[in-house]
């Protein structure tokens, strides 16, 4: 996850923008990672009918990041360092490699709605390894962490992980590997700048999930299902060209608050999407779980006023 700054709205938005709402490109970019990147996870979830999960992961990375970077390339962007090449090896081993592809060995066997209310967790773990770099959390921030913990501890108990304790262990490394791989990111191994740098960490992400592929023995299933083409597709466009970007405009241009805002939003229309589209089952049990987990990520970014 990329760093969040700590710039007020009247500093990124303007006064005069502030008061008057955020702007229609802000809203857009808002729109995309609360409804694309929630339902990113039923995409996944279609794409594995003809596409194993390893194998879905590398071609969607490579695809989107060779596009990504052909297009930075024709702006006349630089290609990374050999440096950030390396930097970009880790990190998208991780993050992508370990994250992605641990999600979507998880979704072939617990619903898509679990998988993602399960990842919101990250924010916290990223809190937690971040003090290794001496950032000591608030106190609001620490019960935050406590209470969220404590949330996925009862989501575990319900009956979709209880179903599958490997696709318990595939979504806790996933999110494991996803958080180290951004607290690093951010710390001690940086990527190029800009969209060239996620271009470098999904085409060698997309390099790792290909070798995960193969040493799975993964294979295509030919010919493909047409709603397991739509949904790749979605993947790389939607998914990981069009709401990555707009998040990183959100980064830039909006409140750390209403940029991470996807936080609470995506468990919510992945799990509803789950249900309503792909007849998932999610007990009320999971459902006050996933409530608990929300609310421990709520405290944490809370930013009181002075």
């Amino acid at each position: 996850m990329p760093a969040l700054n700590s710039l007020s709205p009247v500093d990124k938005l303007g006064p005069t923008a502030a008061r008057a709402g955020l702007p229609p490109l802000l809203l857009l970019c808002l729109a995309a990672t609360w409804l694309v990147w929630g339902s990113t996870y039923l995409a996944i979830k279609y794409a594995l009918l003809s596409f194993a999960p390893f194998l879905q992961m590398g071609t969607r990375f490579l695809v989107a990041g060779a596009l990504l970077a052909a297009w930075m390339r024709w702006r006349g962007v630089a290609w990374p360092t050999r440096l950030q090449w390396r930097n970009a090896l880790v990190i998208g081993g991780l993050m992508l490699g370990g994250g992605m592809g641990g999600t979507a060995f998880a979704e072939v066997s617990v619903g898509s709605g679990l998988v993602v209310a399960f990842i919101a967790v990250v924010p916290l773990m990223i809190a937690l390894l971040n003090l290794f770099w001496g950032v000591v959390p608030r106190k609001l921030e620490a019960v935050g962490i406590a209470l969220g913990l404590a949330g996925v501890l009862l989501l575990t108990q319900g009956n979709g992980f209880q179903a599958s304790p490997s696709g318990l262990l595939a979504i806790a490394t996933a999110c494991i590997c996803w958080s180290v791989g951004s607290v690093l990111s951010q710390r001690t191994l940086p990527l190029a700048d800009g969209a060239m740098g996620f271009a470098s960490e999904m085409i060698c992400g997309g390099v790792v999930l290909m070798l995960l592929s193969a040493l799975h023995g993964e294979s295509f299933a030919w010919p493909p299902q047409p709603l397991a083409v739509a949904a790749w597709l979605y993947l790389v466009v939607f998914g990981s060209l069009i709401a990555f970007n707009a998040y990183m405009v959100l980064l830039a241009r909006a409140p750390a608050a209403l940029a991470s805002s996807y936080t609470f939003v995506n468990p919510v229309i992945a799990m509803l999407l789950g249900v309503l589209i792909a007849g998932e089952t999610v007990t009320p049990y999971e459902w006050g779980a996933v409530t608990v987990v929300l609310s421990g990520v709520l405290l944490l970014l809370w930013k009181p006023r002075a």
